[in-house]
């Protein structure tokens, strides 16, 4: 029996459903009607999945954000999307806003006494919205932009890509991922399409993450690379905890590049390949290696387009490197302009800003953002030269900054825990990059600093770099 295990509760997946009801119900009886817009801003919890689900099933607007946001970053997104309501839970701290405010617990409480079955629950409602669900991209590239979607378009993404990776009812899902973004989203709805058991883990701390998967029977993790390096370093120390990783039946990876040399690793001491995919909040998922083909990103699921076109839009041939373009009837519907109105998007093939390649047989290789700088005369590309010095085993991300004699002066940070030095990467870079892309700088550190989404943070090491 499918269940919903936090980490003080477990809920059958029925359960779950008709506590969505009666929450949906109190919302109802507190003013929430359906396609108003409702932030939901707080923490992965089973009451999260209770109030997302509830929001579905009374047809409301989900307006989702990352809990840790500032309150000043909240104050605007509430007054961007013209948000009536907002549910929150104990820890969150909200801004003034003329939003009506409700807590979890406190929905909870009063929902309890309800009547309801998870027989009563539909999404039909929200499906139909056109505004359905309103998400932020992470602004690693720039200023977050409020993305929408319908809720059908999401759910018949999510379909397509559960059909592909192979998700089954007797599977146990743990996304080590913060639900209000677009992977963890995906996994939380996934186990519900799927009628699965979903493991609400705390992902902050992964030995306690770990024996809780364990406890309940993993078979599928989800995670950043970022995650799965450290969770490596924990199950090294502690080997019960390796054999939870072990005894998974897929090891699930998104939402950053994955360095090659972490899947070696894993390979050779858990026994699984990381399976990679790809996707955005723009687009949803689009492709996905699975237990059958663990090549670089997988091939695109069903009804995706994939074509590769270098700078004058020409399709290029298998191997050679390009744009990725994308065509998916799950593209969003378009941004929210700045009253708070859709502003729709032209569909058709999707510009990625992705440098990839494509194989023989359609898997796509990711190889990083197509942000050029300039620099000695030459144009060059950061996540290129760092896709370069990783083949050489090096993990780098390379950060440009202003030069007013070359143009741009390339800073590398180097994550490296072994302590190897400035000199050993230096001939390491030497080795595997051309002399014009080899950095100016070099800076030697334990680990990237992370954003909210488990990716490094490209933010923070821009001023890191200006004031090496």
């Amino acid at each position: 029996m499918a269940k919903i295990c936090g980490i003080d509760s477990v809920r059958t997946l029925e359960e779950w459903e008709a506590d969505a009801v009666r929450m949906a119900d109190e919302l109802r009886a507190r003013g929430v009607e359906m396609s108003d817009r409702v932030l939901l801003k707080a923490e992965n919890s089973p009451a999260y999945l209770t109030a997302l689900l509830a929001l579905m099933h009374l047809g409301a607007s989900l307006v989702l954000i990352d809990y840790q946001d500032r309150a000043e970053t909240t104050e605007l997104l509430i007054a961007q999307a013209r948000v009536k309501f907002c549910v929150t839970d104990r820890d969150t701290v909200l801004p003034e806003t003329d939003a009506q405010c409700f807590s979890l617990y406190e929905l909870q409480f009063a929902a309890a006494g309800r009547l309801a079955t998870s027989a009563d629950l539909t999404v039909k409602r929200w499906c139909d919205l056109p505004d359905g669900l309103l998400m932020f991209s992470s602004g690693s590239t720039g200023t977050p932009k409020a993305i929408v979607k319908t809720g059908a378009s999401f759910l018949e993404n999510l379909r397509r890509n559960l059909n592909q990776v192979g998700h089954v009812e007797e599977d146990v899902l743990v996304p080590l991922l913060p639900f209000s973004h677009q992977y963890g989203l995906s996994m939380v709805l996934i186990a519900w399409l799927t009628r699965c058991s979903l493991v609400v883990a705390p992902y902050r701390r992964l030995d306690h993450a770990l024996q809780m998967a364990g406890l309940c029977g993993a078979t599928v993790f989800d995670a950043t690379p970022a995650t799965y390096r450290s969770m490596l370093n924990i199950a090294r120390r502690r080997p019960v905890l390796m054999r939870v990783l072990a005894e998974a039946r897929m090891l699930c990876v998104g939402a950053a590049p994955l360095d090659p040399g972490l899947v070696d690793c894993y390979v050779d001491e858990v026994g699984h390949y990381l399976l990679d995919s790809y996707g955005s909040t723009e687009l949803g998922n689009v492709a996905f290696a699975t237990l059958d083909n663990p090549v670089a990103c997988g091939r695109a699921v069903e009804g995706v387009h994939l074509i590769v076109v270098d700078d004058d839009g020409n399709e290029v041939p298998a191997g050679a490197v390009g744009e990725v373009m994308v065509l998916t009837p799950d593209v969003m519907a378009g941004y929210l302009d700045d009253d708070g109105e859709l502003s729709p998007i032209d569909r058709g093939w999707f510009a990625s800003g992705d440098f990839g390649r494509l194989t023989e047989d359609g898997s796509l290789h990711v190889l990083g953002r197509k942000r050029a700088v300039h620099r000695m005369g030459y144009t060059l590309y950061p996540d290129m030269i760092e896709r370069r010095m990783g083949e050489a085993g090096c993990r780098a991300k390379i950060i440009a900054i202003p030069c007013e004699r070359k143009g741009s002066q390339l800073v590398a940070f180097i994550e490296d825990d072994q302590d190897r030095g400035i000199e050993h990467w230096r001939t390491v870079a030497g080795s595997a990059l051309p002399g014009y892309e080899v950095p100016d700088r070099m800076v030697v550190i334990d680990s990237f600093p992370l954003n909210r989404n488990g990716k490094p943070d490209n933010k923070r090491l821009e001023e890191l770099a200006v004031s090496a």
